[in-house]
């Protein structure tokens, strides 16, 4: 399949590049784009064979649900039932936006985007491409990430372009995507308000709006094989380089020494390393690949640059990985879930 590569400028051309995308949606095709959080892999969300497609495409497993996307809040009668005031007070306070909700799901949401669950997860992306997008194709559009299952999301157009090019139909690249991290799950077709994925928005946020908000203990994917997550993300091994990936938790100094014995262990055993650090410990490493995540008191920026540096190790064919833990605060909780499930939850306290 020879996949098309669309670049939105802001200008006049862009109009062709929505409508050629927004016809492939409508015809049962995939099509790549930018959100606010990561690049999305998006097809018709009520076409049953569309949404396979997703599947195949991602090397998906089927009981993994899908997100609807939607641009217009009213689209939410559409597509789910029970939508109570918990529901309207999350909407007005963090839609469009990097939150999604688990609802009772209408009769029109097919089961192969929801693993055969009697629930549907919604989110109104807040990204102009994504809102234009939507609105173009006049469907709603179901979207995970837009890369191979288990590998790390993709924040630039080039990482969908090395999962994607010539698998599906279209990518539209436009690099803005300023967060990094998945979106916020939260489940509200439960009495009580639970979380089942972190995300930028974060539970003190949430619990400004709804009171009380549970954290699900099977956030760190340890869900028993045989059950169906509710969200994304939940099950399976996610996030992960080709490299062995080994979190260094403990004070800092001690940290330093250990993941520097480490490298230069591997290092005499002729394997390459990188290591993952915040600026402030930037220079205190020597390895093959030293990778700045931000300051350490900016959560913001580890979460944007977390996946581009799993990407980067594998562009570098490094060998084994050792990052710092970090700070969790806000949507540093985030950063170190994607983090942990990136070293198959490997880590080494110090």
């Amino acid at each position: 399949m020879d996949t098309i590569i669309a670049k939105i400028q802001n200008k006049d051309s862009d109009e062709a590049i929505y409508m050629k995308a927004a016809q492939i949606l409508k015809n049962g095709g995939l099509v790549a784009f930018p959100t606010e959080t990561v690049y999305g892999l998006g097809a018709n969300a009520l076409d049953e064979m569309a949404s396979a497609k997703i599947y195949a495409a991602k090397r998906r497993p089927s009981d993994n649900p899908l997100i609807v996307h939607i641009a217009d809040v009213a689209d939410l009668d559409k597509l789910a039932v029970d939508i109570d005031d918990r529901v309207k007070k999350t909407v007005k306070a963090f839609w469009p936006g990097p939150l999604t909700m688990i609802l009772k799901k209408n009769q029109c949401i097919p089961d192969s985007i929801t693993g055969g669950l009697d629930t549907v997860a919604i989110r109104m992306p807040s990204h102009f491409v994504a809102a234009n997008l939507i609105k173009k194709s006049k469907i709603f559009i179901a979207a995970p990430s837009a890369n191979i299952s288990g590998r790390p999301s993709p924040t630039r157009a080039k990482h969908v372009i090395e999962d994607m090019n010539g698998i599906i139909d279209m990518i539209i690249e436009h690099d803005e995507v300023d967060i990094g991290v998945e979106s916020t799950i939260i489940d509200l077709s439960v009495d009580k308000p639970v979380i089942l994925r972190p995300g930028y928005i974060t539970k003190a946020q949430l619990e400004q709006v709804l009171g009380e908000v549970f954290v699900d203990p099977a956030i760190q994917g340890n869900i028993a094989d045989g059950v169906i997550p509710k969200a994304p993300g939940m099950k399976y091994k996610h996030y992960a380089p080709k490299a062995k990936v080994i979190i260094v938790d403990g004070k800092d100094n001690d940290v330093i020494d250990v993941i520097n014995c480490l490298t230069k262990d591997k290092q005499l055993e002729g394997l390459k390393v990188g290591i993952m650090t915040c600026s402030e410990n930037m220079k205190k490493y020597k390895a093959d690949v030293v990778f700045d995540i931000g300051s350490r008191y900016d959560e913001a920026s580890n979460a944007r640059t977390l996946f581009e540096a799993l990407r980067l190790f594998d562009e570098k064919k490094v060998d084994y990985v050792y990052s710092e833990s970090f700070p969790t605060n806000n949507v540093g909780a985030a950063v170190m879930n994607r983090l942990i499930k990136a070293a198959g939850h490997t880590i080494l306290h110090v």
